[in-house]
C-alpha cells in the first residue's frame, strides 16, 4: 500500500510540465535541483533551533526582561491531592459552591482549603509574563533574522523586481545555496514550533490578541481547539513549503516566505514591550505592524504573488499540471485567512484610534 501511495504521490503528471520527467532532475553541469530527500535534514535542524532557542531565552531574553522591569513571579503550588486534581482535570476548573462543599466532605477538609487549592491550581495554568516574554523574544528573533536574511538573499535576484523571472526557464532552474538554507531554516522553525506545542504557553486565540494593544474583540476558543489549530497551521506551512521544494517552485516560494516574515517580527516586538508596559512604544510598533501587514498580505500577496501563480504559468504553458491547482488552492485559502486577520486588525486599530 505504501509503495502504491508513493508512486501515486510522485506521479509526474502531478508535478512536471508536459514532456518532463523526474529523470530530467539530475544534477549536471551548471544545474543543481532541489531533492525531496533533503527535507529529512529539517528534523535535526529543528533540534538545533531548539537548542539555540533555549540558550537565547536563558542568556538573552531573561536578562533583557529583568532590565525592562519584568519580574519572575513564583506561584505557590497547591498541596498534592489526587481527588481534587482528578476533579480539576476531568470535571471543571471552577467548581460551584455546592461542588466545593461535596469535595470538602470527600477529602475530609475545610471548604476554605478546597477554594484555596483550586485558586492556586488555576494560577499554575496561567503563564507568567516572563514566560510569554521569552516566547515572544524567540519568535521576534527568528522572524527578524529571517527577514534580514531574506532581503540579503533576494535583493540582487532579478525575480525580486520582475516577477516574470520566477518562471523563466522553469522547471530547469538551478538551486542556489542561499535558497537551500532559507528553506531549511524556515521549515525547521515550524517543525520546532510543532515539537514544543506541548510545553509552550497554552494560550487561546483570545489571549493571543489580548497581548496586542487595544484589544477589545470578544473571541473564545477552547484549549483543545487552539492546540489543533496550531497543529494544522504548522503542518500546513510545512506541507506547502515542502511541496514547493519538491516541485522546484523555490523562486516563488522564497518570495512568499519573505512577505510573511516581514510583518511578524513587528507584532512580536509590540508584545514584548506590552509585557514591559512601554505603552507608547508598543502602540507605535503595533501600528507599524498593521501597516506592514496590509501592504504585504492584503496588497502585495494577491497583486504580486497570486498574479505570478495564477496567471503567468498559463502564459508559459497551455496545459497546467495538477500541482498548479493544488498550490493555488492553498494560496487562495491563505489569502482568505489574510483577509480575515486583516479584518480583526482593522477592528483593533479602529477602536484603538477612536477610544484611545
Amino acid at each position: 500500500i505504501f509503495k502504491t501511495l508513493n508512486s501515486w504521490f510522485w506521479w509526474e503528471n502531478i508535478w512536471m510540465p508536459v514532456n518532463v520527467s523526474w529523470a530530467h532532475f539530475v544534477d549536471r553541469e551548471g544545474l543543481v535541483f532541489p531533492k525531496p530527500h533533503q527535507l529529512y535534514a529539517t528534523i535535526p535542524y529543528a533540534f538545533v533551533l531548539l537548542i539555540i532557542r533555549f540558550l537565547s531565552e536563558r542568556f538573552i531574553a531573561v536578562p533583557l526582561a529583568k532590565a525592562l522591569g519584568i519580574k519572575n513571579v513564583r506561584r505557590v503550588k497547591p498541596q498534592p491531592n489526587p481527588v481534587l486534581e482528578s476533579y480539576f482535570r476531568e470535571c471543571t476548573k471552577h467548581p460551584s459552591q455546592s461542588e466545593i462543599q461535596g469535595l470538602a466532605k470527600k477529602c475530609n477538609c475545610t471548604v476554605h482549603f478546597v477554594e484555596k487549592w483550586f485558586r492556586r491550581r488555576r494560577n499554575l495554568e496561567i503563564p507568567t509574563v516572563l514566560r510569554k516574554f521569552r516566547e515572544a523574544f524567540w519568535r521576534f528573533s527568528f522572524y527578524l533574522a529571517s527577514s534580514i536574511a531574506g532581503l540579503i538573499f533576494l535583493y540582487d535576484k532579478p525575480w525580486f523586481y520582475d516577477i516574470w523571472q520566477t518562471w523563466v526557464g522553469y522547471p530547469f532552474q538551478t538551486l542556489l545555496p542561499s535558497q537551500y538554507w532559507y528553506y531549511m531554516a524556515e521549515i525547521s522553525f515550524y517543525w520546532s514550533l510543532l515539537f514544543t506545542l506541548g510545553i509552550d504557553n497554552k494560550r487561546k486565540a483570545s489571549d493571543t490578541l489580548r497581548d496586542c494593544p487595544g484589544f477589545i474583540l470578544p473571541l473564545s476558543f477552547s484549549s483543545l481547539q487552539d492546540f489543533l489549530a496550531h497543529v494544522i497551521h504548522h503542518l500546513a506551512a510545512i506541507g506547502l513549503m515542502s511541496c514547493s521544494w519538491c516541485g522546484n517552485y523555490v523562486r516563488i516560494g522564497t518570495l512568499v516566505i519573505f512577505l510573511h516574515d516581514t510583518a511578524d517580527f513587528w507584532l512580536e516586538a509590540a508584545k514584548m514591550l506590552n509585557y514591559a508596559h512601554w505603552e507608547k512604544t508598543c502602540n507605535t510598533l503595533f501600528v507599524i505592524f498593521a501597516i506592514t501587514f496590509f501592504i504585504t498580505r492584503i496588497i502585495l500577496f494577491p497583486c504580486w504573488i497570486l498574479r505570478a501563480t495564477l496567471y503567468q504559468p498559463t502564459y508559459y504553458s497551455t496545459t497546467p499540471v495538477i500541482a498548479y491547482f493544488l498550490f493555488n488552492g492553498q494560496l487562495l485559502i491563505l489569502q482568505g485567512l489574510h483577509l480575515y486577520w486583516g479584518y480583526l486588525i482593522f477592528r483593533i486599530l479602529r477602536r484603538f484610534i477612536y477610544l484611545k
